[in-house]
């Protein structure tokens, strides 16, 4: 019996050994064959962009190999079996699922890119061909499925408890399947909603606000100039320009507005084309300022489309340097600081300032449509614009409306949350034009979970201002209200995830009022603060989520002249 026990013994031993060591080898060729797929993943990104189908195709083949490969090498029975032990299971399985999501992006997401004509999505002597647009929708709604359903697999991977190594490659593929998720998802909805919203069923007619970021605004800034363009076949027309101004102050809301807005906001956002983006919400801002200039002109519009000058910058790196008539030449490096600095010292009026705005940004628009431009340089501008929230649209049509809520260019923080996610959301409160000299930082920590089911989560903003103590004109220090008129007065609007409580607050480490109110289902904490000139000031608030399992969580923040510097910390997921 005992010989017999030994035996069995040392059989079972020899199969474990041999189990690790068919892991270990398996496992060594799957790395290899991800790492490969990696690089070559990146090539053929650049590959497409840059327009150069023929060897794209050469690496797309190669990508699928070593894609194949790692799947088949994480695929067999004995890493099924390892995937589900007590001990390293957990990293077995994430790699597994890596494999996968990887080949079904090279097998179903990339083909469909690579099939698809970039020069489809560009205009031409001011002219979008819709008709091969059209044609292009089936193909990106095979990639931005494959792309969503990849990331959805490796979003489920519980990143607690993996080994640092594969934590880091779930996590690095997780942010690049979100930048390629926003590409796919925005050119998807384009495919569908621009042929109609261009013409191809009768002109159309939309304002195009620009936002001043000089005087901040939930959405960047005010709607400081604007222009109203038809669009038919395809083809883009500016029928007229002016400046927000100009629409004039109301006696009443141009609306109603419900109670929870104006316990917010008062009423200015029903009453001045300057603050209906006071909320982030950028459809309500829209239907707003469309609503205004009827009441104005006796004209309906569509839609509303809002820019702001950073989005100018990014345009100009692809199509070159724009003459202004009258004005200096814009380019890419001067564009910002142009717009929302120097033209203050050599413009004194504000409506000719606007004016100024709405034909700088005309001029930009004009040759976007006119010039020969690369394509792969204005997606690359369009696609990080419309992932810093720089470039939002709302439709009249209810139809249309609903088929772009859930991307970025609606505006509209999400209604049912995969993840916690903070709105953080900044005001001028005094009519200056100080924004431009505003400096952003944010720290997101997710923080220990409750006895009740719910988390907690550490909000840090570092807010500075880098304007001068002299010299500003008066169009720039605004309403100039006791106190140093250089210092700059902000509003914060801090939005709690759906559910969530704003707890308490600290300015510079004193403990901080913090009123509370409510809009569309987020409580949203309201605090103030003034920056002098060349000061940073630290404001800390805590929240807390409603009842949820994820470490995870999402900020969503107010566009500026200069990007925040940002980052999320998560956590593990609470036990329940």
């Amino acid at each position: 019996m005992r010989r017999r026990a030994l035996i069995t013994v040392l059989v079972v031993s020899c199969l474990l050994f041999l189990g690790v060591g068919w892991l270990g080898l398996r496992g060594w060729q799957a790395r290899g064959h991800l790492l490969s797929a990696a690089g070559l993943a990146r090539e053929l990104g650049q590959q497409v962009l840059a327009g150069d189908s023929e060897q794209a195709q050469r690496t797309l083949s190669a990508l699928q190999t070593q894609a194949s490969a790692a799947r088949s090498a994480t695929g067999d029975p004995t890493w099924w079996a390892a995937g589900h032990a007590p001990y390293g299971g957990d990293d077995l399985s994430a790699v597994r699922n890596v494999a996968v999501a990887v080949d079904d992006l090279a097998r179903h997401a990339f083909p469909a890119l690579l099939r698809l004509d970039l020069a489809t999505l560009v205009p031409k002597a001011g002219q979008l061909d819709l008709a091969r647009l059209q044609a292009a929708a089936p193909e990106l709604s095979t990639a931005d499925t494959a792309v969503r359903q990849a990331s959805a697999r490796v979003d489920a991977i519980a990143g607690e408890g993996l080994q640092k190594p594969v934590r880091e490659a779930v996590e690095q593929l997780s942010g690049e399947l979100d930048r390629l998720g926003a590409l796919t998802a925005t050119a998807r909805h384009g495919a569908v909603l621009l042929p109609p919203l261009l013409g191809t069923t009768g002109p159309r007619t939309y304002l195009v606000a620009f936002q001043n970021l000089a005087e901040p605004r939930s959405t960047g800034g005010i709607f400081g100039a604007y222009a109203v363009v038809q669009t038919e076949n395809g083809k883009v027309k500016i029928l007229k320009q002016g400046a927000a101004s100009e629409l004039g102050a109301f006696d009443q809301p141009v609306t109603k507005l419900d109670d929870n807005m104006k316990a917010l906001y008062t009423e200015l956002p029903g009453i001045y084309p300057a603050d209906v983006n006071l909320t982030p919400h950028f459809p309500t801002a829209a239907a707003l300022f469309r609503e205004m200039y009827k009441r104005r002109t006796g004209t309906v519009v569509d839609g509303v489309l809002a820019t702001d000058p950073v989005t100018l910058s990014y345009l100009l790196q692809a199509i070159g340097p724009v003459p202004v008539p009258k004005h200096p030449t814009l380019t890419s490096e001067s564009a910002v600081k142009t717009l929302l600095s120097d033209a203050y010292q050599r413009i004194q009026k504000p409506r000719d300032q606007d004016k100024y705005f709405a034909s700088a940004a005309m001029s930009v628009f004009d040759a976007l449509l006119t010039r020969t431009v690369d394509p792969r340089s204005l997606l690359e501008a369009l696609e990080r614009a419309v992932t810093e929230r720089r470039i939002l649209f709302w439709s009249a049509r209810a139809d249309e409306q609903d088929d772009l809520a859930d991307t970025r260019l609606a505006g509209v923080m999400p209604e049912r949350e995969t993840v916690p996610t903070v709105g953080v959301f900044l005001n001028d409160g005094t009519g200056s034009k100080l924004g431009y000299y505003l400096t952003r930082a944010a720290e997101l920590t997710v923080g220990d979970c409750r006895p009740d089911g719910r988390r907690e989560l550490k909000l840090r903003l570092s807010l500075g201002s880098t304007a001068p103590s002299k010299g500003l004109s008066k169009s720039v220090l605004g309403l100039q209200l006791p106190g140093d008129p250089y210092r700059n007065r902000l509003v914060a609007y801090v939005f709690t995830p759906v559910g969530g409580l704003p707890v308490n607050a600290r300015l510079d480490g004193a403990v901080a009022p913090i009123n509370v109110g409510t809009e569309r289902g987020r409580k949203v904490g309201v605090l103030s603060l003034d920056i002098p000139p060349g000061k940073t000031r630290e404001l800390e608030v805590n929240l807390l989520t409603p009842v949820t399992r994820t470490g995870a969580a999402d900020l969503w923040l107010t566009p500026g002249a200069t990007p925040w510097t940002t980052r999320v910390n998560p956590a593990t997921t609470c036990e329940q």
